[in-house]
């Protein structure tokens, strides 16, 4: 089993990943530089958002994104800041892309 990057690290590259596909992003919520959490919102510019999480699997320990929440930007805005209010060392990542993309799934950002 490998060790896991530190978030701030992590969230670090995965700007820099972004800013070099020319997609905006913002660290709208800083976590906790070490071991906390990331979501990851992209604002359509239509009004709609979608936010992903990276969750754990429990039995194989395999990690993957998942979606959080698919709708009208302000509904999904309130939901993030229940879950930032619930924990203060979530990050909370904002990108503005009208296609969605997030590049999550590229190597090196899917697991």
């Amino acid at each position: 089993m490998s060790a896991r990057l530190a978030a701030g690290v992590w969230v670090s590259a995965y700007l820099t990943r972004l800013r070099l596909a020319d997609v905006p992003a913002y660290v709208t919520a800083k976590g906790d530089a070490e071991a906390g959490a990331v979501v990851v919102k992209v604002a359509l510019l239509d009004g709609t958002a979608r936010a992903f999480e990276r969750r754990s699997d429990l039995m194989t320990g395999a990690r993957a994104w998942i979606l959080l929440a698919d709708g009208p930007e302000a509904e999904v805005d309130a939901l993030l800041a229940r879950t930032r209010a619930r924990d203060p060392d979530l990050w909370l990542i904002e990108l503005e892309d009208r296609q969605g993309r997030t590049l999550l799934a590229e190597d090196g950002l899917s697991d």
